[in-house]
């Protein structure tokens, strides 16, 4: 059965595959994108996915998103929380203006996308709601505290709402990515990305796509028994 899937954040990077992936499978997919518009129309008339621009930092816009996208998908099955943002600094350097845009972004902006979205799954009875963490939420990262932070308190919003929301029918589930393939890694220089390799037990970065591989079990009903677990997907980083 085609699933109607809205996906936070979905114009570049991990998005972008989990939106190719579950397009190309026949789903009806939604996505939103704030700056990357030339990304996002190039994305949509690629797959057929329908593009919101929308601010994730901005209530009303995600309140919009949401109504807007269960509009045209006549519905939304599966919410995807993909979009987020990723910082280097040392925590004596980091300021309460760069600390809030990030629990803004990585944090509220889920909480925000899974509230309306919930809305609509429960009047159903069933619906899954997908968070992309991060590894270093599992583990922490030095000079990354309020990455780390954010992340972390993704987890414990996906433990919470599984508890919350599964007995309407919904699960609610999170990735871990590690090191991968994305814009997120052009900052890092060649020596750091190759001690990275070394680091991780497969020896290589892991590709977006093969975090949407997992987005999209977790979607499947395979896992319609799994609530509440962060998959790791970081090529054994962390054990």
């Amino acid at each position: 059965m085609a699933l109607k899937v809205l996906v936070n954040g979905g114009s570049r990077g991990i998005g972008k595959a989990i939106v190719e992936l579950f397009s190309r499978e026949g789903h009806k997919v939604a996505f939103t994108y704030n700056s990357s518009e030339r990304e996002a129309i190039a994305l949509s008339e690629k797959t057929g996915a329908y593009a919101i621009k929308a601010d994730s930092r901005s209530e009303a816009d995600v309140i919009r998103a949401v109504k807007t996208a269960s509009e045209q998908l006549s519905g939304i099955d599966c919410l995807i929380n993909n979009a987020g943002i990723s910082r280097f600094a040392l925590l004596t350097d980091i300021t309460l203006e760069d600390w809030s845009e990030m629990i803004s972004v990585n944090l509220t902006a889920p909480f925000l996308y899974s509230r309306e979205a919930a809305r609509i799954m429960i009047s159903r009875k069933q619906g899954k709601i997908i968070n992309v963490s991060s590894m270093w939420g599992l583990v922490g990262s030095s000079c990354e505290s309020h990455y780390s932070a954010s992340k972390a308190g993704l987890i414990g919003l996906t433990k919470a709402l599984a508890k919350e929301l599964g007995p309407s029918g919904i699960t609610v589930n999170a990735v871990a990515p590690g090191v991968i393939n994305t814009d997120m890694c052009e900052s890092l220089d060649k020596e750091t990305l190759t001690a990275l390799s070394e680091e991780t037990p497969l020896c290589r970065i892991g590709e977006a796509e093969e975090v949407a591989r997992a987005v999209y079990y977790l979607a499947s009903d395979g896992a319609s028994f799994i609530t509440g677990e962060v998959l790791n997907v970081s090529g054994g980083f962390v054990i």
